[in-house]
């Protein structure tokens, strides 16, 4: 094993939920993830859905657990001293595989090794090890630093704000877009003046969702009580009365994750053709939407493939994307959305 040291760090991430195209659901899953080297340890992975242990809403004792076994203050849960490193977004059963590795100490250093993919107690590296990646030794005391850090920030702050508040003039619309969103595991609630609310209350939002009919008045008295409040939250302008649609910028909203370690950067829709810019090797996949004279809503996905980092231009099909359409892409643990441009 090389003697050369990675550093370790713990940054800000999420699995971003949404209403696929079939009608399934995937949830919303905030969470912290290693950062090797400066890089997200997941962006190694291409697309690999997943989220770390140390996830926003596990339970307290649960996520201290995980930071102590991470610590190696607790016995590995798996055979030959192997942690699982991420797990399935929507449940923790091995049975749909995870990512794990032997995590060991050597004299003060902390070492993390022979990762592999797991759907049953025991690994078999030479069938399912990730041989390109690791191992890692990282210094006790950077390791240690960042990770007793959460177990400080878990006594004196609140849980990640995952709630929306909703505002519009189509009140079907906000109820389907309500109950889309707590299906994903986002907390939403629907108003029409905040002028009254608690300020705490307020604090407890992450984002705030115009419908378009909302006039300009409605929106500064909105903004005022939360800048009162000494809110910060995303304000999202709603393209669209399609739920997916405004599920999609939601989720965009309340992405706090730092810029610098997103895989997902940039989207733009002009004349029928996408750019999408990313900054690791993963799956991306594009959906149309549209609503037709009818206001009837079409959904088609116009693109899945796996992409190379770098900006690229992708044409769509001109059927899923004419009239007043708008364009969501979607990869691992991001999502971003643009109207088309004619």
């Amino acid at each position: 094993m090389s003697a050369d040291y990675a550093t370790f760090g713990l940054a800000p991430a999420m699995r971003a939920g949404g209403v696929l195209v079939n009608g399934d659901y995937q949830v919303h899953r905030d969470f912290m993830d290693f950062v090797v080297d400066g890089r997200p340890l997941l962006h190694q992975l291409s697309g690999l859905d997943a989220v770390s242990p140390l996830a926003a809403d596990v339970p307290p004792a649960i996520f201290t657990a995980q930071v102590r076994g991470l610590l190696l203050e607790a016995q590995a849960p798996l055979p030959e001293g192997r942690y699982v490193i991420y797990g399935c977004p929507e449940c923790e059963s091995m049975e749909c595989g995870a990512v794990t590795a032997v995590i060991e100490r050597a004299g003060d250093d902390f070492v993390w090794r022979d990762f592999a993919w797991q759907t049953t107690e025991t690994a078999d590296l030479e069938l399912n090890g990730y041989h390109g990646i690791g191992p890692f030794r990282f210094r006790g005391r950077e390791y240690r630093a960042a990770l007793e850090q959460l177990l400080a920030a878990g006594e004196e702050e609140p849980p990640p704000r995952r709630r929306v508040l909703l505002i519009g003039a189509r009140v079907d619309v906000l109820a389907k877009l309500a109950a889309a969103l707590r299906t994903i595991n986002i907390g939403a609630d629907i108003t029409a003046d905040a002028a009254d609310v608690p300020p705490d209350e307020l604090r407890a939002y992450g984002a705030v969702a115009f419908g378009r009919a909302v006039d300009e008045r409605v929106r500064a008295g909105i903004r005022a009580a939360f800048e009162r409040a000494g809110a910060d939250v995303a304000y999202v302008d709603g393209l669209a009365p399609i739920v997916p649609l405004l599920v999609a910028q939601i989720e965009a909203a309340l992405d706090r994750s730092p810029t610098e370690q997103r895989r997902l950067t940039r989207l733009v829709a002009v004349e029928g053709e996408a750019g999408v810019e990313v900054t690791s090797t993963c799956r991306v996949q594009l959906i149309a939407y549209r609503l037709d004279r009818l206001s009837r809503t079409h959904a088609h996905e116009v693109f899945d493939d796996v992409l190379e980092p770098g900006k690229h231009r992708i044409a769509l099909d001109g059927r899923a994307t004419k009239g007043r359409s708008y364009v969501v892409a979607r990869t691992t643990g991001a999502v971003l959305v643009a109207p088309m441009i004619r």
